[in-house]
């Protein structure tokens, strides 16, 4: 490429030192040359006659760079037996290329050959001074290899006479005053480069260490988490930082801080809930701590219970703590629920693992051991199902609320989510366990995983060796949490647990119950579950108050003859269950069943139902939605009902087809 411009006063204007400099053509030459030169590719210019001419060989600047690129990526892939000879053909054509040299330097010192190293690095530094990638390697060199420290640190000093911002000068220079012992003066090195970058990890590792040794656990822990959360594990100072962190959480965890945190909380839920939390040590509960709401025991007061011997115990005690707090702040919105599950909800449960339990049968268990297992297996899931989204909430809680737990807390669900790809990736647990529930465990303790990455930078994903579709309805599921997170409003986390036991088809397993309408306030929800569970339906009770009421209603139905109010409900009750399978029709007879503990009077009003929200019903109503419930989902049970609405539903019916 050539390049001509006439010699005159407008040239003046484009090139300002030529104007300044009373247009002096040498100036204008140098002025020139450096404008157009590329890297190291300087151009030929000439003044003859009033013109200047600029040669810019373009042809060699795009061959040589080309070939630099492919040199550079044999350096990345670590082929230097093949990037060593085009490297040093380069340099022949072009010795002038400070990089060419530097680069070989690196080779040479990846090689072992620390002396050829250092000619090469010499050499790129005589053609720019101004390397500082040279500069630095040098120093590293000086250090690591040649054990001088004083030249080393005259090589790091330049670097940042160069740049007063090159962060990983002052990083390699902290890094040889902590070798010579001067700690503090080290630690200034550091901090100036953390205030340059403050999330480049070595520099972050290296103050980490320096508070360790000055028995500033907590800032230990902090820095070297923080190193943790800026590396990836295939970095050199991830595995430091790993070990680093671990360790100082052992150590702030022995310190015994925790339960003084934790008793501070304590406090200020009693004073919220106005009622006391008793802390009860019990080393036969199956997890590591647990809350017992006082309603749900007929008790006075809360209790958490825990297992002395666990060395994260405050973190778990905190945990159960916000379950309590959770609850308490639903309640004052009124919007609290009761999650709960029937032996009618258990049984179709186990019927549906049929084959999986004559297999299990095959095997040489006994029946009875099947349906045990698949009980647990029952109770264990439904576990998950209701404490993973609410989890996520207190874990996103403590972790912003009360920085000093975070070394319980990390601990505490590093082993959780250790225990949880145990769980699912066990060889004997995998070749036994029913697919399907394998599968949604697994899904569920992923979710716990993504936040644990998020919150502690360790990656634990691959561990579990997710298949695709576990993948990414984990992540689906996260991302909903992360939607709720900065929002959240009291007893949204039970929307989480609806939607996701919707997505992974467990929904059926479970109900939740809007507490403030289905439980008097007086009665134990403990025992009331109870009842539920020994009779779903409330069709074998024997009060005698219950068996008058059904007798007069019954009665005065049939005073009443035909109810039209009732046949129009029930025009409306299958309109409303036309498009919906079984499984969701039955799940609403089930919770107007357990509304029926309680009893249903059909001259009541405003009756709720968690899974018809918005609707608010009349007693007639609602027995009209109970009887086409059943009706469509099990005629054997409809008979129990008892309920004298026969000629209305065939009346219904025939509505309901004509419209």
């Amino acid at each position: 490429m050539i390049i001509i411009h006439k010699v005159d006063n407008f040239l003046g204007e484009l090139f300002p030192r030529y104007k300044s400099s009373g247009y002096d053509q040498d100036i204008l030459k140098e002025e020139l040359t450096q404008y157009y030169t590329y890297k190291v590719f300087r151009p030929i210019v000439d003044i003859t006659d009033g013109y200047v001419t600029i040669n810019i060989d373009t042809q060699r600047i795009e061959n040589e760079v080309e070939e630099y690129k492919a040199v550079v990526r044999l350096c990345e892939q670590g082929q230097y037996s093949k990037a060593k000879p085009r490297l040093q053909s380069l340099i022949k054509q072009n010795p002038s290329n400070s990089e060419y040299h530097r680069i070989l330097g690196q080779i040479f010192s990846d090689e072992g050959d620390q002396e050829q190293s250092i000619d090469n690095l010499i050499d790129a530094l005589r053609w720019n001074p101004k390397n500082t990638n040279a500069l630095t390697m040098m120093g590293n060199i000086m250090k690591r290899h040649k054990n001088d420290i004083s030249t080393a640190i005259m090589y790091f000093n330049q670097v940042i006479l160069l740049n007063p911002d090159d962060y990983i000068g002052y990083n390699n220079l902290g890094a040889n005053q902590l070798e010579s012992g001067k700690i503090e003066e080290a630690k200034q090195l550091f901090e100036k480069a953390y205030s340059i970058k403050p999330d480049y990890p070595n520099t972050l590792i290296a103050l980490a260490m320096i508070s360790e040794m000055k028995g500033e656990q907590l800032p230990a822990f902090q820095n070297a988490l923080n190193a943790l959360k800026n590396c990836a594990a295939k970095d050199g100072v991830y595995k430091q930082a790993y070990n680093l962190t671990l360790r100082c959480a052992k150590s702030i965890i022995e310190s015994g801080v925790g339960l003084t945190i934790f008793n501070t909380m304590l406090h200020q839920v009693e004073y919220e809930a106005d009622k006391k939390i008793e802390i009860v040590v019990d080393d036969t509960i199956k997890t590591i701590a647990k809350m017992e709401l006082a309603e749900n025991y007929n008790r006075e007061n809360h209790v958490i219970r825990y297992k002395p011997s666990y060395p994260a115990k405050e973190h778990l005690m905190m945990h159960e703590l916000m379950h309590i707090k959770f609850v308490i702040d639903a309640r004052k919105e009124e919007s609290n629920k009761v999650f709960a599950s029937t032996e009618l909800q258990k049984a179709d449960f186990i019927a549906a693992r049929d084959s999986w339990a004559k297999k299990m049968i095959r095997s040489g268990m006994t029946e009875e051991s099947v349906n045990r297992v698949l009980g647990d297996i029952f109770a264990g899931l439904n576990l998950q199902v209701y404490n993973a989204p609410i989890d996520l909430f207190i874990e996103d809680f403590l972790f912003n609320t009360f920085p000093d737990l975070r070394p319980f807390q990390f601990l505490s669900i590093f082993n959780i989510v250790k225990e949880g790809i145990e769980a699912t990736t066990m060889k004997n647990i995998v070749d036994i366990m029913p697919k399907d529930i394998l599968q949604n465990s697994k899904i569920y303790n992923l979710v716990g995983a993504l936040q644990f990455k998020d919150l502690y930078g360790i990656d634990f994903i691959k561990e579990f060796n997710p298949d695709p579709f576990e993948l990414k309805t984990a992540q689906r599921m996260y991302n909903e949490y992360l939607d709720y997170k900065d929002d959240r409003s009291p007893a949204e986390e039970y929307e989480l647990i609806e939607n996701w036991a919707k997505d992974l088809k467990l929904d059926n397993n479970f109900i939740l119950i809007d507490e403030i309408d289905h439980f008097n306030k007086k009665s134990s929800v403990e025992n009331i579950l109870k009842t539920i569970e020994d009779d779903p339906y409330d069709l074998k009770g024997n009060q005698k108050s219950k068996l008058r009421d059904q007798k007069n209603f019954i009665e005065s139905q049939k005073d009443i003859g035909f109810n039209s109010a009732v046949m129009f409900f029930m025009v409306d009750a299958l309109q409303f269950f036309k498009e919906m399978p079984l499984s969701g029709i039955k799940k609403i007879a089930i919770e107007i069943a357990m509304l029926g503990t309680q009893g249903i009077r059909p001259d009541a009003e405003s009756y709720k139902l968690t899974n018809i929200p918005n609707k608010v019903f009349s007693g007639y109503h609602l027995l009209a939605y109970y009887y086409v419930s059943w009706a469509l989902t099990d005629t054997v049970m409809l008979k129990e009902l008892n309920l004298p609405f026969s000629a209305e539903y065939e009346m219904a019916k025939g509505m309901a087809k004509g419209e």
